[in-house]
C-alpha cells in the first residue's frame, strides 16, 4: 500500500535538490511529462530495481523517477554515450495553479511520524493528533499468546507500515494450518493516527464477513513490540505478477473475469459503507496458483467507513491509482471505482492510462490529461469494452459508473449469470426525489421515459432486489428489509441504518416501478453519455405535453426554496419563456440538475 504525495514547483521556488531521478534505459518515456499517455507499461516496471524513497523505505511511489531524490546523475543514451538529465520545465506565465496535492509529502511524514530535522516543514496545522506524540496507548485489546498457537514461516510480503509472513498453527483441532500473518511494528507506530490506522484495519476485518472475494480474517493479536493480523493465506500470487507474466495485458474475456470478481467485492464494501482507499493489483491475490483461480481483495489498512453522505478529506491512495477528488480533498466510494478503472485499462492495454517522470506530474496528469484509447491495442477491442473503461474513469465523480452499475454495463452484465448486488446510491438519489419540488420530479418522470434497454437493466435489476409486494410497489418496509438482508458489523459503524431516516417520507405511500425509475435516474451520469442530447430533448417534448405549465419567476423561486432576491429572480427569468411563461428547454434541464439555492445565488453573483 502506499500513500501519494507530490508538490508541483514552479520557477521561482523551484529546489534543485528535488530535481527527479533518471530513469534506468528501458524506463525511459517518449510522452511529455503531464501529457498521461503511457510511457511505460507494466511489464517494463518490474524490469528495473524497485526504488525505494531514502525518507520513506516503506513507501515506493513510481519505480521510475523520485521527487524527493537527492541528486541527478547521468543516465546511459541509447547509443552508449552519456546525456544530462533532463532539464527543467519552465511554463509561461499564468502558471498553473499548485496541485491539490502541494502538501502530501508533508502529510505523509506526519501520519506516520517520519519527520526528521531539517527534513520536511509542517505547512499547515493538523491539531495534535497529526503529530508524533510521547507515551501513546499502544495498547490494542486484540488477543495475546500469539507465539504460543502460531509458528512463523517465511516473508511473504513487505508494505509500508509492515510485513506479512506465513504460519501454521501448532495445536488445536486445525493443528498445521497454514495462515497469513500481518506483521505490524509497535515501535513504527510514532503518531495517533497510525494506531488509529491499525485500529480501524481490525475493526473493518472483523466487520466485513461473508464475501467470496473477500480476504478471510481469523483474529487480531498482540505482544509488546507487535501487532498480528490473522489473514488465509492466498498462495497464487498477485494480480500484477498474473499481469506481468501475460506481457503486460490480458484478453478482453480474461480481463472480464477479473473484472467481476473485483466490481463485485467493491460493489459490497460499498453498501456496507466502507471505502478501500488503495485499491491497485498488488493488493488483490490469487488463492492458488490455478488459472481460473479466485480473486481475494486485501489490505484494508488505509480503508474507513464512510456515511451515505459523508464527505472524506484525507489524501491517500498510490499516485497511479489515486482518483481526482482524492486530490481535491472531497470524496467517497467513487475514489474505489477510479482506482478499479485504472486497473481495468492496465488488464487490457498493458499501460498506465496516466503517466508522468515524477509524483506531481503523475497527479497533474490525473487532474488534467485523458487517457489514450487511439493507440494500439484499443483500436482492435470491442466498442463495449471502450465504453466500460471511460465510464469508469470520469473525472467527475456524479458522472462516473458506481461498481454495482458496472456489472449491468453491456460488457460485463452477460459474464457467467453475475448476481449484480444492492447500490447505495440508490437510496441517495430516493432521498433527493422525494424532498425535490413537484415540477422537477415531473421533469424526472419525463426524463426517465427516455431511457434505452441498457439503462433500464440496472434499475430493474435494483427494483427486484427491494422485492416489491404482489402490487408491483415498494415501501420504507422494503427498504429497510432489503438492507437488514445484506447487512454485515460494517454497516452499523457506517451508520447506513440511520441513512433510513431521510426516507421516511416513503413510509405513508408506495412507489411503483415507473416512480422508481424518475426517482433513481442519475442526471449527472446521463449527461455524461454522448446520447445526453437526445435524452434531454426527447424528455423536454414530453414534459411540454404533460407537465409543462404557465409558471412566474415567484413561483418557480418557492419550487426551488429561494427567497425574494432581485438577483436570483434575474437568473431564473432565463428559465422561462417570455412566449406562453411556460419553463424553457434551459430551466427543463436545469430543473432535472436539482438546482440548489446557493447555486443559482452563486450565478446571481455572477452576472
Amino acid at each position: 500500500m502506499g500513500i501519494c504525495y507530490g508538490k508541483l514547483a514552479s520557477p521561482e521556488n523551484h529546489d534543485p535538490s528535488l530535481s527527479p531521478t533518471p530513469k534506468k534505459k528501458e524506463e525511459v518515456s517518449t510522452k511529455k511529462e503531464g501529457e498521461g499517455e503511457p510511457g511505460v507499461t507494466v511489464a517494463e516496471e518490474r524490469t528495473s530495481k524497485p526504488w525505494t524513497s531514502p525518507f520513506f523505505p516503506f513507501y515506493s511511489p513510481s519505480p521510475a523517477h523520485s521527487l524527493f531524490s537527492k541528486k541527478s546523475p547521468s543516465v546511459a543514451s541509447e547509443g552508449g554515450g552519456s546525456a544530462t538529465a533532463t532539464p527543467r520545465r519552465f511554463f509561461k506565465r499564468p502558471f498553473p495553479p499548485p496541485s491539490p496535492a502541494k502538501h502530501i509529502r508533508a502529510l505523509l511524514a506526519r501520519r506516520h511520524g517520519s519527520v526528521k530535522p531539517n527534513e520536511a516543514a509542517i505547512p499547515e496545522d493538523e491539531g495534535e493528533e497529526g503529530r508524533a506524540v510521547a507515551g501513546l496507548d499502544k495498547s490494542f485489546g486484540f488477543s495475546k499468546g500469539f507465539t504460543s498457537k502460531y509458528e512463523i514461516g517465511e516473508e511473504v510480503g513487505r508494505g509500508h507500515f509492515g510485513y506479512t509472513c506465513t504460519a501454521k498453527l501448532k495445536k488445536g483441532e486445525s493443528n498445521g494450518q497454514q495462515v497469513a500473518v500481518k506483521v505490524i511494528p509497535k515501535a513504527k507506530m510514532t503518531t495517533a493516527i497510525a494506531i488509529e490506522d491499525v485500529r480501524r484495519e481490525v475493526k473493518i476485518l472483523r466487520a466485513l464477513t461473508g464475501h467470496n472475494n473477500l480476504v478471510h480474517f481469523y483474529d487480531a493479536y498482540e505482544d509488546n513490540d507487535n501487532v498480528y493480523i490473522i489473514m488465509e493465506l492466498c498462495e497464487g500470487g498477485e494480480l500484477l505478477d498474473r499481469i506481468l507474466s501475460r506481457g503486460g495485458k490480458y484478453s478482453e474475456d480474461d480481463a472480464k473475469a477479473v473484472m467481476v470478481q473485483i466490481l463485485n467485492v467493491v460493489a459490497f464494501c460499498h453498501l456496507q459503507g466502507v471505502v478501500h482507499r488503495d485499491l491497485k493489483p498488488e493488493n488483490f491475490l490469487f488463492t492458488s496458483k490455478d488459472e481460473n483461480s479466485q480473486l481475494k481483495a486485501i489490505d484494508f489498512g488505509l480503508s474507513d467507513f464512510v456515511k451515505p453522505d459523508e464527505r472524506l478529506n484525507d489524501i491517500v491512495g498510490s499516485a497511479y491509482y489515486v482518483a481526482p477528488e482524492v486530490l481535491h480533498r472531497s470524496y467517497s466510494t467513487e475514489a474505489d471505482v477510479w482506482s478499479i478503472g485504472v486497473i481495468a485499462y492496465i488488464l487490457l492495454c498493458g499501460s498506465r492510462p496516466f503517466w508522468a517522470r515524477t509524483e506531481s506530474g503523475i497527479f497533474r496528469a490525473v487532474l488534467k490529461a485523458d487517457p489514450s484509447f487511439t493507440e494500439l491495442p484499443w483500436p482492435s477491442l470491442s466498442p463495449e469494452a471502450k465504453d466500460f473503461v471511460k465510464r469508469l474513469l470520469s473525472k467527475d465523480p456524479r458522472r462516473r459508473m458506481t461498481a454495482s452499475q458496472a456489472l449491468c454495463h453491456p460488457w460485463t452484465r452477460n459474464y457467467n449469470d453475475i448476481k449484480v448486488p444492492l447500490d447505495i446510491l440508490i437510496f441517495r438519489l430516493i432521498k433527493a426525489y422525494l424532498r425535490s419540488s413537484s415540477l422537477r420530479k415531473a421533469a424526472l418522470r419525463a426524463l426517465s421515459k427516455t431511457l434505452t434497454v441498457d439503462e433500464l437493466f440496472y434499475l430493474k435489476g435494483q427494483f427486484s432486489l427491494l422485492e416489491p409486494n404482489k402490487n408491483g410497489c415498494i415501501t420504507l418496509e422494503n427498504i429497510k428489509l432489503a438492507l437488514m438482508k445484506n447487512a454485515t458489523d460494517a454497516m452499523k459503524e457506517s451508520r447506513v441504518q440511520e441513512f433510513l431516516l431521510s426516507l421516511s417520507a416513503l413510509q405513508y405511500r408506495r412507489m411503483d416501478f415507473d416512480e422508481f425509475c424518475a426517482a433513481t435516474l442519475s442526471v449527472h451520469q446521463l449527461e455524461g453519455l454522448d446520447r445526453w442530447e437526445q435524452h434531454a430533448r426527447c424528455a423536454y417534448e414530453l414534459f411540454e405535453k404533460d407537465g409543462n405549465r404557465a409558471i412566474v419567476i415567484e413561483e418557480l423561486a418557492s419550487e426551488l426554496g429561494l427567497g425574494p432576491s432581485v438577483p436570483v429572480h434575474a437568473v431564473l427569468h432565463d428559465w422561462i419563456r417570455h412566449t406562453d411563461g411556460k419553463l424553457s428547454f434551459l430551466g427543463f434541464v436545469k430543473l432535472l440538475h436539482g438546482v440548489s439555492s446557493r447555486s443559482v445565488q452563486s450565478l446571481a453573483k455572477a452576472r
